[in-house]
């Protein structure tokens, strides 16, 4: 019957963070988008860590809602406990980061959705599934919510499965103090200390801070807290000391905090504290609940509370298993983690959301073709936004809702069939380079990070550069490089994916190792694109020498997609069966093989709107499963 290792319950809320770092909250000019409350992170860093992690929480029937429900689910969280609230609104939390002490932040939580937990929403047979149940402190402070913990808690004991404390004691959520008082973490309460040690009964494992154990042992003398918890329960104590780490009791308590068991700290920098707690737990969770003995689970829950204190946000500032892996083996290099780019390169490539194991590109990004074939036609340049609408429509009829499709669309022409593209579940790539500008030219700009700043997070950012090893002009290939490096970092800065598509054969000659050595080149100037398109190559050396050039510097990249060239469908389907020797080719993006004669025919009228979308449809079509088909022989 078990399926999940751990259901957390509790709060989930949108949490807003100021971008102005160092700065009041009352000064914030934008900020970013993130899950938050406990347990709603503690579900998403335990399943970046590996566990088959759930949630049961409520959210409004409204976007914050579903935004959290959609992160969660592209993270790898079971939301069958998830409930729509048809009444309420889905809470948020504002923060800041004011200095290496002050972390401003106001609680939005007036009936929100997550305080209707109640009674009903604990399945049975859900908690059934779960090796393990997590609660926080804050949903004992209503009698609804407190009703529906004990439930699940004494179903999950009377299955045989572990239960977990986290105290997460924020003193204004219990009413002890008033909406601006957010960041104060402790407010003696001989209520909230009775109600805390009326269920510590009920755990195997209590985790808090100092302070939080002063709460639930009614004193501010740390050992004489844990004294006072361990009288109430025989569970496993864990103290979170800060920079000094944890200490973990597992009988009586002992006169120094230093004679528990413990693990490794990590000297770092900290950057943000808000949330960290909620990452210490994470991978305490993890170790626990994977068997580890506790100075391991503590070494796992530390080094996630370090990473976690190192970057901006709560939830996405959480390890993957492959990066927790990386760190705990090389270690610290820097103290400001985030300014690691060895690692912050495995944090974004290990989790990154979605997952394109194919990618079958219709591509009709161009502009300057376009504009050539509206004028010979004698057509109006106006005209060329509707025929973009006309290849999504065909684009989104071969997909049919089928994962691993997607489009290169521009702004410039195509910005009506870019909204149309939203949520439509394709891939969305869209261009920023000036069409055959050499050395490159970018139509954004000239602050790329501003420009980015207003884009969609579904969107890849593509650029296009003719681009040659061997090129003669060094000076024209440092401006291309330069002009890469800052709009792969700009894209990076703006949370958004980057495609790097190089033609050297409209440069000069190729040979088997030409793009071999572009992607060597761009990967030494610390240029990582998610994606790599590439030119149909010659041999099965090159596409080899290219694979392995990647993979000796990435071993998470997205892969890479083969373009056209306005090539000939049957020319194309022989370059497929070459490229399809190799995994980390996932597909092709391909543009004037599927529109250009339909376009031309459709700007003299020769072809209605229905007909031009049943024969882009039909080429396009064809060309996936003729990708399909030499990629399934392999």
């Amino acid at each position: 019957m078990t399926k999940l290792d751990v259901i957390t319950i509790g709060r989930s809320s949108v949490d807003l963070y100021g971008g102005q770092v160092g700065g009041r909250l009352e000064d914030m000019a934008s900020f970013q988008k993130y899950i938050g409350g406990s347990p709603t992170n503690m579900a998403a860093g335990t399943a970046r860590l590996g566990l088959k992690s759930a949630l049961i929480t409520r959210v409004g029937d409204e976007p914050m809602g579903r935004f959290i429900r959609e992160e969660l689910q592209a993270g790898g969280v079971d939301v069958r406990g998830v409930k729509t609230d048809p009444e309420r609104l889905t809470a948020l939390v504002l923060l800041g980061i004011r200095d290496q002490e002050q972390f401003p932040l106001i609680f939005y939580r007036e009936n929100c959705a997550d305080m209707a937990i109640c009674e009903d929403d604990i399945d049975p047979d859900f908690i059934a599934e779960a090796r393990c149940v997590t609660a926080t402190g804050t949903h004992l402070s209503n009698p609804q919510t407190e009703a529906a913990v004990l439930k699940a808690l004494k179903l999950a004991r009377g299955n045989g499965a572990l239960t977990a404390l986290d105290i997460d004691y924020r003193p204004n959520l219990w009413g002890l103090s008033g909406h601006g008082d957010g960041e104060n973490r402790f407010i003696e309460s001989d209520a909230v200390t009775e109600k805390l040690q009326s269920i510590l009964h009920l755990f195997d494992l209590i985790v808090g801070t100092e302070e939080e154990f002063h709460i639930a042992g009614g004193t501010t003398d740390t050992l004489q807290a844990l004294r006072n918890v361990r009288k109430k329960s025989s569970a496993i104590l864990v103290c979170k000391r800060g920079p000094m780490g944890a200490s973990a009791f597992e009988g009586d308590i002992p006169d120094s905090l230093d004679d528990g068991m413990s693990g490794p700290g990590f000297p770092i920098e900290v950057f943000n504290v808000l949330g960290a707690g909620d990452g210490f737990m994470s991978g305490l969770l993890t170790g626990w609940l994977t068997g580890e003995d506790w100075p391991t689970a503590l070494k796992f829950a530390n080094a996630c509370g370090a990473l976690a204190v190192s970057r901006h946000g709560c939830a996405p500032a959480y390890p993957s298993r492959e990066e927790l892996d990386f760190f705990l083996k090389r270690g610290v290099i820097r103290p400001d983690l985030r300014n690691d780019a060895e690692l912050e390169q495995i944090h974004w490539s290990t989790n990154r959301r979605h997952d394109w194991p194919e990618l079958k590109v219709f591509a009709f990004d161009h502009r300057s073709q376009l504009e050539e074939i509206a004028d010979a036609e004698g057509a109006d340049h106006d005209r060329i936004g509707e025929f973009k609408l006309l290849c999504l429509k065909a684009a989104k009829q071969v997909a049919n809702g089928q994962s691993g499709y997607g489009i290169l669309c521009d702004s410039r022409l195509g910005q009506d069939a870019l909204f149309e593209a939203t949520d439509s579940g394709l891939w969305i790539g869209r261009p920023v380079e000036y069409p055959a500008s050499r050395p490159l030219q970018l139509e954004i700009g000239p602050d790329l990070g501003t420009d980015l700043s207003y884009w969609p997070l579904e969107q890849v950012v593509k650029v296009l550069c003719f681009y040659h090893p061997d090129d003669d002009d060094d000076e024209m290939k440092a401006k291309q490089e330069e002009t890469i490096i800052r709009l792969a970092d700009a894209a990076r800065s703006n949370r958004l994916e980057f495609l790097l598509e190089v033609i050297p054969s409209k440069v000069a000659d190729c040979d088997d190792d030409t793009t071999a050595k572009i992607i060597e080149r761009f990967y030494s100037l610390g240029v990582y694109p998610d994606w790599w398109k590439l030119e149909p190559l010659k041999s099965e050396a090159a596409w080899r020498n290219a694979v392995e050039a990647i993979e000796r510097h990435d071993m998470h990249t997205r892969g890479i997609v083969v373009l056209g060239l306005d090539a000939p469908e049957e020319e194309l389907q022989a370059s497929f069966a070459l490229a399809a020797k190799f995994d980390l080719v996932k597909g092709f993006a391909i543009g004037r093989t599927i529109f250009a004669e339909v376009a031309k025919a459709w700007f003299t009228g020769k072809v209605d709107d229905k007909q031009a979308v049943e024969q882009m449809a039909k080429k396009y079509a064809s060309l996936c499963e003729g990708w399909q088909s030499v990629r399934n022989k392999g």
